[in-house]
């Protein structure tokens, strides 16, 4: 695919992971992580921040900083469009404080050691930084790819030689329960063609209903499938 054709792909994939459409069978968890997001961003150390976006290939949530930031890395494994630095998140090639905010979202499920790669964004950021992280609870997405899945005390754990950690569920169990419930239709529909048709018709229904169905749940995160963590250096 030619560089300009993947500068597109990529924008548009960024765009429906920080707006995702109704046919998205991640809507009711993603919307969520956008209101978690824009509601800490009074946690950042004033403007010009200086951000690093850890597997950085979509930076879907760089828009809403608006005029907070200074600088923008991103660093991933790969060079893609949107990449700065191709490099792990377990040996992150940046001096010590250099960063006021760290992103890194639905990327620690995939580290050999996440908790190498927490030190490491620790490391690099200044003191009283910040970091913004997210990762999934349950069901596999990529079978021969992912090596974990994460409950609140298993990411604190991992982010215990930070001054402060709070973990907040992406939705309740119920927001989890329809989500799962979309996720599970969309990963075994055969025959594949009748997945468009599914997407426009039941993912919508399941997301609205799920939406409108949240405060059933109330405070309970039994079935939580995502968190995001609000941690400060």
């Amino acid at each position: 695919m030619p560089p300009e054709l993947k500068l597109n792909q990529a924008l548009r994939d960024s765009r429906e992971r920080l707006h995702p459409s109704l046919r998205n069978p991640n809507w009711l968890i993603l919307r969520q992580r956008r209101k978690i997001f824009q509601a800490g961003l009074d946690r950042l150390p004033g403007r010009n921040c200086s951000v690093l976006d850890v597997g950085g290939r979509l930076q879907p949530y760089r828009a809403l900083l608006g005029t907070r930031v200074d600088c923008y890395l991103a660093v991933d494994l790969q060079l893609a469009p949107l990449v700065d630095v191709a490099a792990a998140a377990e040996a992150l090639p940046f001096r010590d404080e250099q960063f006021d905010f760290v992103i890194c979202t639905q990327v620690l499920e995939y580290l050999p050691d996440p908790r190498l790669a927490a030190s490491e964004m620790r490391r690099v950021l200044k003191r009283g930084g910040i970091a913004f992280l997210s990762a999934p609870s349950i069901f596999v997405r990529d079978n021969d790819k992912e090596c974990w899945r994460f409950l609140p005390e298993g990411l604190r754990f991992i982010l215990k030689d930070f001054e402060a950690v709070e973990v907040l569920p992406e939705g309740n169990s119920v927001t989890g329960l329809f989500r799962t419930v979309n996720v599970f239709l969309v990963y075994f529909m055969k025959p594949r063609f009748l997945l468009p048709a599914l997407e426009w018709t039941v993912v919508p229904f399941l997301n609205i209903a799920g939406w409108l169905l949240e405060k059933l749940g109330g405070k309970s995160v039994v079935f939580a499938a995502n968190f995001s963590v609000w941690a400060r250096k």
